[in-house]
């Protein structure tokens, strides 16, 4: 591994942060943090922590000894003083005589001693970074380190590559208890210069930044190096068929099985040659449900994964019935694996929901499934993460990792799921939203509002560029797609499902207003206007179905029909006709596809306030309707203009109606001729 330290770079942290009052010891250990997090070999997503010893005036001016350690909620790869709360030190340091210290009063005990009440939560490993009494320490859960651990002679090997340059510590939970033995190792032989927890990762030290942070980068080099002299296959391939079921075939029938107690997940998938030789060994169950590189990963991808048969092409309807059997399976053993270890609980714990977090596809790859598109995307990472370090693992020995019991205490330990967060969800959370015309105007808008109420959301437009802008304004998806290229909106929708596991709400919204006489208007303008205003509609309908009915989980379908659809407007047929016709289909879509528990509805919008409405369009609309420009936009009964975020507010609102399907709704602000039921 690679030493990225930079005396310049160095620096210019502590002049950056000098500026703002940050002592040159903060300073050094943001920069430092960062170097480590931002290698996603030895941390990810909020992994492992850092501290530093240094004096810091308290309320009062006193200078004050305090460590500044990691805080919950931060990311060592963007890290700002602000993540690093400063605790007292001294508080901390008398609690070593302490025989017993519950997590509980641990935690509060942090809590009361920081320096500022607003700092976020300590890191649950504070104490150890407090007893030891190095001034930098610095604690990553490096893959090199834990495919060495967990193998079954982990300690034994770590101790010939690293010999007395390190300190062995047992598995313990993190907490206290941990926290007293890596001193008991570390008073043993102070000359060492960091700790390998076992099953866990590993601790570094130096009375500077540099020190610390080179030590790991050292250590880990060492376990890199010892690992490349595996053996180099490592995995025994299985038979697996020689065409496989796509990912778009299979996913949504996978997303609408793993749904529990109505909640949908979001999926993340990963493939490439590294995963499939991983998925396709014929031990792959042995190696693959023990349990995960480290205890720190359990909260987020469960102990253990769900492992399904490889799906052959064209017989999806057998591999769906075939992975129902092995999610009923992995269900009921979860269940008694909550049950057989709760039942040893002083306190007992309510089970969290059974459905895996990560699915392992021979033939394919992995998924990670989450409440929403970054817990997805957290869960594949660490699948990959704990492929990376069985791998390598297996080269040298068999895989093993700590017990069932140990990997409950974590899943289950209160401080550990606090990380999760309990906010309440919003309402559309746990759904996939496709938007088409999505780069401007009222789809834009549509796709900000779904995205605010929860949704994850896929931009498609044949601006690609408008797209991605759009979505990237909210960390959705955007996408080219050309509606009227019925293969074009395949390739789109099978990407959205490649992307988040399938599809709840569709907008179909891309349209273009033709105009012309309609006794003069010409058969290619009546034809390129059905084409996007009729026949777009249907392909985009018909593919949000053909996922909607593998999921099994209903669906809502949306249209923009416009109030030309029922109160057509002089020189506008070429516009009219078609979206008249897609209303029909929105009502040919509730009725056929209702008792899928899909919803069928449309918009029917009119004198909207967008950038795509041109002077000439408006001019052109204000005469067919006798009105003056100026009276145009609004020019209805109340007299109030009307813009793309009402239009999308009516969209969200269909999209949360649990109990509405075949209706139409105008967003007018009052236009008695194109009113409905």
């Amino acid at each position: 591994m690679k030493n990225l330290w930079s005396d310049s770079q160095a620096r210019a942290f502590v002049r950056r942060y000098a500026k703002a009052g940050v002592n040159r010891d903060r300073a050094l250990r943001v920069y430092t943090s960062r170097l480590l997090g931002g290698e996603p070999k030895l941390v990810l997503h909020g992994g492992g922590n850092t501290s530093v010893k240094t004096v810091m005036p308290d309320i009062m001016g006193n200078p004050t000894d305090v460590l500044c350690v990691k805080g919950s909620g931060w990311d060592m790869g963007d890290i700002e003083p602000e993540g690093l709360p400063a605790v007292r030190l001294d508080p901390l340091l008398s609690m070593v005589g302490l025989k017993k210290l519950s997590d509980e009063d641990m935690v509060n005990a942090q809590r009361v001693n920081l320096l500022d009440s607003t700092s976020p939560n300590p890191s649950v490993e504070t104490l150890l970074h407090a007893f030891l009494p190095h001034k930098f320490i610095d604690h990553t859960h490096s893959n090199a380190v834990l495919s060495l651990t967990d193998t079954k002679d982990g300690e034994a090997l770590c101790r010939r590559v690293f010999g007395k340059r390190m300190g062995y510590v047992p598995y313990i939970m993190p907490g206290f208890d941990l926290s007293k033995k890596a001193l008991e190792v570390y008073v043993a032989d102070p000359s060492v210069e960091g700790l390998i927890l076992f099953k866990h990762g590993i601790f570094t030290f130096g009375d500077t930044a540099k020190e610390a942070y080179s030590r790991m980068i050292k250590m880990v080099s060492l376990a890199e190096k010892r690992l490349k002299k595996g053996r180099k296959k490592v995995f025994a391939s299985a038979r697996v068929p020689k065409k496989t079921a796509t990912v778009a075939a299979i996913a949504p029938i996978l997303r609408g099985l793993t749904r529990h107690n109505a909640k949908r997940l979001i999926f993340d998938f990963r493939g490439g040659a590294k995963v499939l030789n991983y998925v396709n060994g014929r031990e792959l169950k042995r190696y693959a449900t023990q349990g995960t590189a480290t205890p720190d990963h359990v909260i987020r991808t469960k102990q253990k994964p769900l492992i399904l048969p490889a799906p052959v092409a064209g017989e999806i309807e057998a591999f769906g019935k075939a992975a129902e059997r092995a999610l009923k399976r992995y269900t009921d053993a979860y269940h008694a694996y909550f049950k057989r270890n709760n039942r040893r609980q002083k306190i007992k714990r309510t089970e969290l929901d059974p459905m895996p977090r990560m699915i392992m596809v021979p033939g394919l790859g992995v998924f990670g499934l989450g409440a929403n598109a970054k817990a997805a995307r957290i869960a594949a990472d660490l699948a990959e993460t704990n492929i990376d370090v069985i791998t390598a693992a297996e080269r040298i020995g068999p895989y093993k990792v700590i017990a069932e019991a140990d990997c409950f205490d974590i899943e289950y330990w209160s401080l550990e799921q606090a990380k999760l967060g309990r906010g309440a969800e919003k309402p559309l959370a746990r759904h996939v939203s496709v938007v088409t015309g999505g780069g401007s105007g009222i789809g834009a808008a549509t796709a900000r509002a779904l995205a605010a109420e929860g949704s994850e959301v896929a931009v498609l437009d044949r601006d690609v560029k408008a797209a991605e802008a759009v979505a990237l304004e909210f960390g959705g998806l955007g996408l080219a797609c050309d509606v009227t290229d019925a293969r074009a909106v395949r390739r789109a929708f099978d990407q959205v499902v490649r992307t988040y596991g399938g599809v709840d709400i569709v907008v179909s919204n891309a349209g273009a207003a033709w105009q012309g006489a309609i006794g003069e208007v010409s058969d290619k303008i009546l034809r390129d206007s059905f084409e996007l205003n009729f026949f777009a509609h249907q392909s985009v309908a018909q593919n949000s179905v053909r996922i909607m009915a593998a999921q099994g989980t209903g669906g809502c379908l949306l249209f923009n029909t416009s109030k030309q659809a029922v109160n057509p407007g002089r020189d506008f047929g070429p516009y009219g006709l078609p979206k008249a016709a897609t209303m029909a289909l929105m009502r040919q879509y509730a009725l056929d596809y209702g008792h899928l528990g899909i919803k069928s509805n449309a918009v029917n919008a009119d004198r909207i306030r967008s950038g795509l409405l041109t002077s000439d369009m408006i001019k052109a609309r204000s005469k067919a309707r006798g009105l003056s420009q100026d009276d145009y936009m609004g020019g209805n009964l109340l007299g109030r203009e009307v813009t793309a975020e009402d239009v999308a507010k009516a969209f969200v609102d269909l999209a949360r109606s649990t109990k509405t399907t075949a209706a139409v709704i105008t967003v007018d602000g009052g236009n008695i001729a194109a009113a409905l039921r």
